[in-house]
């Protein structure tokens, strides 16, 4: 492998990082990290090291998604103006608030285990 596919295959990663920091705002910007480590992992000439990397940033948004996708729904009964008066709609916006800070704590963890890593160049898992 040359220096250039290596250089190139890093930027890949540390951009995927990027948007994965970014995917704590927006779901969208997990999107993104996914599919720029798609391209990373689909190489076979690639680094095995960079290839760890791609899976666990690949890997990690797809499981804050579900995360994510999981805290939204507890927020659904907030769309009923006349639910708004009662008890159990107040305890799954609770509920919703706090499965959504596990999420975002999930994601921030995971993408400072895996920055930290990617500096040192190893393997994240």
């Amino acid at each position: 492998m040359t220096a250039d596919n290596l250089a190139k295959y890093r930027r890949y990663v540390a951009i995927s990082y990027v948007f994965m920091f970014f995917a704590l705002f927006t779901l969208i910007s997990g999107v993104f990290a996914y599919f720029l480590a798609r391209k990373v992992t689909q190489i076979d000439s690639a680094e095995v090291w960079l290839q760890a990397q791609a899976l666990w940033v690949m890997r990690t948004v797809v499981i804050y998604t579900c995360m994510a996708v999981f805290a939204a729904l507890w927020f659904i009964p907030l769309f009923f103006y006349y639910w708004d008066t009662y008890l159990w709609v107040t305890a799954c916006t609770v509920i919703g608030v706090v499965f959504s800070g596990i999420a975002f704590l999930y994601l921030l963890n995971a993408w400072i285990q895996g920055l930290s890593k990617f500096v040192k160049n190893k393997a994240v898992f």
